[in-house]
């Protein structure tokens, strides 16, 4: 799946422009028999299969937004000033480099600082581009950007910016390629704007209203120097979410799941995030609820540039996920 991987983690897409992944994605599926349509907040709509007496419709979504910036000024000297498009962290932009959609490259910066004991806030960050004023700049006041990190390769260790959540996109592109035949019909969703607040998600579970809803996305680790204290390790298997800071995963969903892990022999963890939630809570709250669930993929280094996963990891998250699809499911009280 490296290839792969690294084809999404590479593409600039942040939330709200999420057109150059949607369209790799798009290639990517693009296969007989796939009914596919783009609906009006972007997200990518992919079906497959045809529910049997015994089946579900199920909508498994994997957001395609990153986190990113978005200019508000060009000063007098050429330097840009940005804010945030979802959760950047001045602690991981400081010295990082940047791409902006329009191709334009350049490094961020921050203002002196009175105090090198202190982070400066997003507003004493600054875009350098090598110009030398408003008229030589190649970026105007709107501009969107991402961070700017190439794929990197450790083995089973793989490191980029965007493994949120483009590596949960690998995984449901795999799943898709893998299903057998389901007695289910399974709605893939490749969301936008889940970065700024499930918006896309939101829209598309109310259109394909599912009897059962799954989110794949990253999760935080406990396994770093002095992190806080989380049953989540890279290389232990997926994990399957018990709850987050956005919602309680139904039990009977976390149950099959840990059922299908172990009928098929496949490592596992259990999750609980305390801050943080994913296209599941707006899947669950949707017209008059949907039991949801989800698998997340163990994550180093969230919202920075070199978020880190094991392939181990994605690979059995795709396992456990074919297993789910290809049972029947029953969702009985």
């Amino acid at each position: 799946m490296k290839s792969l991987i690294r084809q999404l983690v590479e593409s600039a897409a942040p939330s709200g422009y999420e057109g150059a992944a949607r369209d790799l994605i798009k290639e990517l599926l693009s296969l007989p028999g796939s009914e596919m349509q783009v609906d009006a907040l972007g997200n990518l709509i992919v079906k497959k299969g045809i529910r049997q007496p015994d089946g579900l419709r199920v909508m498994l979504a994997a957001h395609i937004d990153e986190i990113g910036f978005i200019v508000t000024h060009v000063d007098e000297h050429g330097f840009i000033r940005f804010t945030n498009i979802g959760g950047v962290r001045p602690a991981n932009c400081i010295g990082g480099r940047v791409r902006f959609i329009n191709g334009v490259q350049g490094v961020i910066y921050m203002d002196r600082q009175e105090s090198a004991d202190r982070l400066p806030p997003l507003e004493k960050l600054y875009i350098d581009v090598g110009a030398d004023s408003p008229s030589s700049c190649p970026i105007r006041v709107g501009d969107v950007g991402v961070f700017d990190r190439p794929f990197l390769d450790l083995g089973d260790r793989l490191a980029s910016k965007a493994m949120d959540d483009r590596i949960g996109v690998a995984v449901l592109i795999e799943v898709f390629r893998q299903m057998g035949q389901s007695p289910h019909e399974a709605v893939f969703v490749f969301s936008t704007q889940e970065e700024v607040g499930l918006r896309g998600a939101t829209t598309a579970a109310y259109a394909i209203d599912p009897d059962l809803g799954i989110s794949v996305d990253v999760t935080m680790t406990g396994d770093t120097p002095k992190a806080l204290k989380m049953e989540v390790s890279l290389g232990k298997g997926p994990a399957i979410k018990v709850r987050d800071g956005g919602m309680l995963s139904d039990p009977r969903i976390v149950q099959m799941m840990v059922d299908a892990a172990v009928r098929a022999g496949i490592p596992y963890q259990l999750e609980v995030l305390e801050a943080g939630t994913t296209d599941a809570r707006a899947m669950q709250l949707t017209r008059a609820g949907v039991p949801a669930g989800c698998v997340s993929i163990p994550c180093r280094y969230v919202h920075s540039q070199s978020e880190m996963v094991s392939l181990q990891d994605v690979e059995n998250a795709v396992r456990l996920l074919v297993e789910l699809l290809n049972q029947p499911l029953k969702l009985t009280r």
